[in-house]
């Protein structure tokens, strides 16, 4: 996994070439303004669910300034992972925050709006680098 990268467990992945240009964009404007990497898993997650999205985080580079939205629409599950770093500039409230904005967009069936949503609250959070 590489700074600022969405990865789809599943290649044939949900979105359009037109949606993925958008996430990329939005991810390089995230890591940009905050000095932070911002990086999205989409896939199935191995139970438990949030020890697997730490183990994905860790593979990231520079994990301690890093931020995972890892996503598992099949299982239902969210995991938001903030590294030492960024977990000074987003606390869990605001990742809580975060998650309940996607979660509202996910249930209306709109996975890219839930995790553009998600990236856009996130990187509010963590300001400026």
């Amino acid at each position: 996994m590489t700074s600022g990268e969405l990865v789809e467990a599943d290649r044939e992945g949900p979105f359009t070439t037109r949606q993925l240009l958008r996430l990329d964009e939005a991810l390089r404007l995230a890591d940009q303004a905050t000095g932070l990497t911002f990086s999205i898993y989409l896939g199935d997650l191995e139970e438990p669910v949030r020890e697997s999205a730490e183990k994905l985080h860790a593979q990231i580079p520079n994990p301690h300034k890093a931020v995972l939205l890892a996503v598992s629409p099949s299982q239902r599950k969210l995991e938001i992972v903030t590294g030492d770093e960024a977990r000074k500039r987003i606390t869990d409230r605001d990742s809580k925050l975060a998650a309940f904005g996607m979660a509202g967009s996910f249930a209306g069936g709109d996975l890219i709006g839930g995790l553009m949503i998600g990236l856009d609250q996130l990187a509010s959070h963590a300001g400026r680098s």
